[in-house]
């Protein structure tokens, strides 16, 4: 079982790092923190982590399901996360 990401600290920083130059990813962020922030878990942080490292166009495009995750970011745990995203 996977643990909750129970350091609020770190959830901030997270939260503070998904603000985009882009309105409509950030409305897609912010929708998520508000229904996901506080079930997260260490892997989902990490997958999210991962995805913030992108360009705001690359990030869309995923967002949007224009392209699927490709290379490093086709893991399980991106791939939760990026339909939870898609989803809100």
């Amino acid at each position: 079982m996977e643990s909750h990401q129970s350091d609020p600290h770190r959830r901030a920083r997270l939260r503070w790092r998904a603000r985009r130059g882009l309105l409509e990813n950030d409305l897609i962020f912010e929708r998520f923190f508000e229904r996901h922030e506080h079930e997260l878990s260490d892997a989902d942080v990490g997958a999210l982590t991962r995805l913030l490292e992108l360009s705001d166009n690359d990030l869309m495009d995923l967002l949007l399901a224009r392209k699927e995750p490709e290379g490093d970011l086709a893991d399980p745990d991106v791939k939760r996360v990026l339909e939870l995203l898609r989803n809100v």
